[in-house]
């Protein structure tokens, strides 16, 4: 690494948190980890730590991000949520990669292609995005498989995980699947991150989709939320959720100080004069734009034990007012212990999810694992 400016996964705490995870969720023969949007961000290098902790399938969102996942991981099964084009079933046969029904004409389609493929059926159950809604759409589909074009699981995406919304929602997957034996399939996965810890585990399920949990994020009260955070700030206790998860902060932006400029009162910095210097002013660059951080904004970064105010965004550079104990090399914390990945996603007026995976593939992904570290570029 030439620039250092970098994002930082903690392998050991990933895979803490799926080990919390496991335990307080047991429940389960099936534990996907969803690796789409290069791993939340994090890198599908990561999926290796995921792996180890127990995860035993992975998901995408499509072809392009599973070939990624086949180039570090062959054997692992690899489910691709949305539908792919019918045109790339094959290079998705070629590769073991389980494709997603969401349509009969679809099915029809793949049973007269000759290619030997695993699928999972998703249904809708208010979401109106992908999935089917006609049970005797699931009924053909489910009773039409074969050894060739095996139907291996069924799934659906909640919207919500509890209340009337939720009741609705299960109810019309049931409702969906109720002309089929959903005891006879191998895998039925309905819940995701955030609607695990709201609701019992429904009997017919033995899948759970893992994303940004496993990076740290559980669910946590609107009412105790700002509490928590007070409470948490002050003792430096890690967050919990409903369910008393305990998990740790994976994933640390970081970045250096380039140089030191001093700018007088009356002078300006940026093009267009961005930030007008009332006083004489220390003004730190710093190596990262928005070409690294789409969401980058005028908010804040940690250096020397201290916040600092971002003054001015460029592509490829930021600047933040600092002062005479900043020098060049000093590490610069965009987010991480310090500026928390809530902390920096609020500021930024974004969920956690816009906020991690907005850091761009020409950051370069460093893992700790084990004392140990590795550096990866996608």
């Amino acid at each position: 690494m030439f620039r250092k400016t970098y994002l930082e996964a903690d392998l050991d705490a990933l895979k803490y948190n799926i080990a919390e995870i496991k335990d307080k969720y047991s429940g389960y023969k099936y534990y996907f980890g969803v690796v789409k949007a290069n791993a939340y961000g994090a890198g599908i290098y990561a999926a290796g730590a995921m792996i180890k902790a127990g995860i035993n399938y992975l998901a995408v969102s499509s072809l392009e991000e599973a070939l990624a996942v086949r180039e570090y991981y062959r054997d692992i099964p690899v489910l691709v949520m949305e539908p792919i084009c019918f045109e790339g079933l094959d290079v998705a046969a070629e590769n073991g990669i389980t494709v997603t029904v969401d349509s009969r004409e679809y099915f029809d389609k793949m049973l007269g292609s000759g290619i030997k493929i695993r699928f999972h059926i998703k249904v809708d159950c208010g979401m109106h995005r992908f999935g089917l809604t006609d049970k005797e759409d699931v009924k053909y589909i489910a009773d039409n498989a074969n050894d060739a074009v095996f139907f291996e699981g069924i799934f659906t995406q909640l919207s919500s995980g509890s209340g009337e919304r939720y009741k609705r929602q299960l109810a019309a997957f049931c409702d969906s699947t109720s002309l089929i034996d959903l005891k006879k399939v191998d895998i039925v996965h309905i819940d995701r991150s955030l609607t695990l810890e709201q609701h019992k585990k429904p009997d017919f399920a033995n899948g759970v989709r893992l994303g940004i949990v496993m990076y740290g994020f559980a669910k946590t009260p609107p009412a105790l939320s700002f509490k928590r955070r007070l409470l948490n700030r002050l003792t430096g206790k890690k967050p919990e959720s409903p369910s008393g998860l305990s998990l740790k902060n994976v994933l640390s932006f970081y970045t250096e100080v380039l140089e030191v400029k001093t700018v007088e009162p009356g002078e300006s910095v940026g093009y267009g004069g961005m930030f007008n210097s009332k006083d004489k002013n220390y003004i730190a660059v710093m190596p990262y734009g928005f070409a690294d951080f789409s969401l980058i904004g005028k908010t804040c970064v940690y250096i020397g034990g201290k916040r600092r105010d971002i003054v001015v965004n460029y592509m490829d550079v930021t600047s933040a007012v600092v002062d005479t104990g900043v020098r060049p090399g000093d590490k610069v914390e965009i987010f991480g212990e310090n500026i928390s990945v809530r902390e920096a996603s609020r500021q930024a007026g974004v969920n956690v999810y816009k906020l991690i995976t907005s850091v761009t593939n020409r950051v370069p992904r460093v893992y700790k694992e084990n004392g140990e570290t590795a550096e990866v570029k996608y």
